[in-house]
């Protein structure tokens, strides 16, 4: 392994699936090209939680968007934190915010927005947005290229 991977618990092993976001960790590793402005976007079509009143599941389509200081999420971990809320119970708000906070305290980006896309409860959408303040100058973003509900598939 090269010393970028030294440190990772995750990658290239079996790892069970965290079972609570608070126990998952998530990892990173140094950022080739710290210093340059560049966005990097994950996303997230099958993202599953729990109703923290009801227990039903509900489902969202996140997407995620940062620029790197010195570190990059490593993406297996970022995998693994992203399912742990799979038996999570917590609104839409709490989830999609708290997603973006820990990635913050984890790897201390340039900036970072988040888009939670929620398919309906109660036959109406809630969707969640969040970032740590303007996006720096000179930054190409493209648009999160998820349309309003309208039958969201």
């Amino acid at each position: 392994m090269s010393h970028y991977t030294d440190a990772l618990t995750q990658l290239g092993a079996r790892t069970d699936l965290p079972a609570s976001p608070e126990k998952a960790v998530l990892e990173r590793v140094p950022n080739p090209q710290a210093g340059e402005v560049y966005a990097v976007r994950f996303t997230q079509p099958e993202f599953t939680s729990l109703c923290p009143i009801t227990g039903q599941p509900d489902f969202a389509h996140l997407v995620i968007d940062y620029v790197p200081g010195d570190w990059l999420v490593e993406s297996k971990s970022l995998k693994l934190f992203l399912g742990s809320f799979r038996n999570h119970g917590a609104f839409h708000e709490d989830c999609t915010v708290g997603i973006g906070k820990r990635l913050v305290q984890a790897i201390a980006p340039q900036w970072l927005r988040i888009g939670g896309y929620w398919y309906p409860r109660g036959g109406m959408p809630i969707d969640v947005f969040w970032q740590t303040g303007a996006a720096p100058a000179g930054l190409w973003l493209p648009d999160q290229g998820v349309a309003g509900y309208r039958g969201r598939g």
